[in-house]
């Protein structure tokens, strides 16, 4: 009945049978309608049809159905598509999917590959099983993965359905997120180390396990197909390396390491050519502040370095070199972009070359939060001292201020005199000691030295006792004397030691 129905309304004609009179106003009119509404139609979906009767007034119609014989439309599959295919850790990846025939109504399903499992949801060449990303669907034909990160890359699959019941489309071939840097674990490593090769060249490959894991096996993407192991119709295997013999260039790919439970290397995206020159370039992502040096390698001289050699950067002449290379001496992300070389024998084809900004390491962090922390601390340290003197100068009390003693000087007594009128006595006595020759002697700028010991006062001024030993200053003063003596002073230098808070005897 599904056949004779997709059949009845892939070419349908209706025709009305009525045996009353047609009305006053004309002939009726028959409106077919179809549910779901789409112009195309796929055999296996089901379809109402509703014939409608438009005009007159008669109720009790008879409807007979006629179809023209038509090709059926086979079940459509769906077509996904990646963007970007190559994952730039932190940016967001989108997934977009269609379906082939043009067609509307349909409800999007996304998934995600895994190695295939009997009983799961699977590709029908069983090549993987799928994992559903959302439950329901979505009624928008994207969906975006973000942020990206490693644990992203790897196979994703979509399908379409609609009606109830559900019609489905046939799964999307499958599309890949990849990663060229390294992983934990594991490596994908090749030899020689570089992006372009030579037809019928020897090229290596192996899988190198970082850490305890099994099952790795080297795949490769070509053609919209992935082929699985080093089989023989491409390379031969010797323990977890993969060697071409002679290398083709439908051998161009992007290969990677995948293991029994969905793990991914990283990957490399090799070109095979049959021209005269090939670009060696990394294979892997250089990181910011890296020397990078790109080479341009003739078939025929592989050893020798080709003369004159223009090099180009997406599209653009960046600089010509007499020895077949250019030295980049520290990478950076404006350097990222496709490169490719010419010469009077040909050019090469163009690699992308891959630049990461630099990451900090855990020492680097740990070194920067250490620095930090003692900033911070010093900053403190320091606006707590200035809030601890503002408070004391609140309290009323100040800072002692220290001067140091004036060097000795010499006075009107001979060594011996001078000695013996110190002798006994301490050099903080505090007694008030005056030395001079008489008037006769002293000068109009006699100078005196005194020791002078401050006090402090509480808030009810009162004296706080002190000791007179401690904080002394000293301080000089000028005195001037009356003489009658018609010839010039000379200048003699009074010392006194002053002890403050004891009154003069009587």
């Amino acid at each position: 009945m599904e056949h004779t129905l997709f059949c009845l309304l892939l070419l349908l004609s209706t025709h009305i049978y009525s045996g009353h009179s047609e009305d006053d106003d004309g002939q009726a009119k028959a409106v077919l309608t179809i549910h779901p509404k789409s112009s195309k139609i796929f055999k296996g979906e089901s379809v109402t049809l509703r014939c409608n009767i438009q005009r007159g007034k008669v109720t009790d119609w008879e409807y007979t159905w006629h179809r023209d014989v038509g090709d059926s439309i086979n079940r459509p599959q769906a077509v996904l598509s990646v963007s970007p295919q190559w994952l730039n850790p932190g940016d967001s990846v989108s997934l977009s999917c269609g379906v082939k025939e043009s067609s509307t109504g349909w409800r999007f399903f996304w998934y995600r590959t895994v190695p295939y499992t009997a009983g799961l949801l699977s590709l029908l060449d069983r090549s993987y099983s799928v994992e559903p990303l959302s439950g329901s669907g979505t009624s928008e034909d994207s969906y975006t993965l973000i942020p990206a990160g490693p644990s992203h890359t790897g196979g994703y699959v979509c399908r379409a359905g609609r009606g109830d019941p559900l019609y489905d489309t046939f799964y999307s071939e499958p599309r890949f997120l990849w990663s060229g840097d390294p992983q934990p674990s594991v490596s994908l490593k090749i030899r020689p180390n570089r992006t372009q090769h030579f037809t019928s060249k020897s090229l290596s490959l192996s899988c190198e396990e970082k850490r305890n894991s099994t099952g790795w096996r080297l795949k490769r993407y070509r053609e919209k197909a992935v082929e699985s192991g080093c089989v023989s119709n491409w390379g031969s295997i010797a323990g977890s390396t993969c060697t071409i013999r002679s290398t083709r260039k439908k051998d161009s790919g992007v290969y990677w390491c995948e293991s029994g439970s969905g793990e991914y290397s990283n990957a490399v995206n090799i070109t095979v050519d049959v021209g005269r020159l090939i670009l060696e370039s990394p294979a892997n992502p250089m990181t910011e502040g890296d020397s990078v040096t790109l080479r341009c390698t003739n078939r025929y001289q592989e050893t020798n370095p080709i003369p004159k050699v223009d090099f180009y950067k997406d599209g653009v002449f960046i600089r010509n070199e007499t020895t077949g290379e250019m030295t980049i001496p520290v990478v950076s992300k404006s350097d990222e972009g496709f490169y490719k070389c010419k010469s009077n024998e040909g050019e090469s084809p163009e690699s992308w070359v891959t630049v990461r900004g630099v990451t900090p390491g855990p020492s680097t962090s740990v070194l920067v939060g250490v620095v930090v922390g003692l900033v911070v601390a010093g900053v403190l340290l320091a606006i707590l001292l200035v809030l601890l003197c503002r408070y004391k100068n609140a309290k009323g009390s100040c800072c002692n201020r220290t001067f140091s003693p004036p060097q000795p000087q010499s006075t009107n007594l001979d060594p011996q005199q001078d000695q013996g009128s110190t002798q006994g006595q301490a050099p903080d006595a505090g007694y008030t000691h005056l030395q001079h020759d008489g008037a006769a002697t002293a000068g109009s700028s006699d100078v005196m030295y005194a020791q002078i010991q401050l006090k402090m006062l509480d808030k009810k001024n009162k004296k706080i006792p002190a000791d007179p030993k401690e904080n002394p200053v000293y301080s000089e003063f000028k005195t001037s004397k009356t003489t009658e003596t018609a010839t010039p002073p000379e200048a003699d230098s009074v010392y006194s030691q002053v002890k403050p808070g004891t009154a003069p005897g009587p």
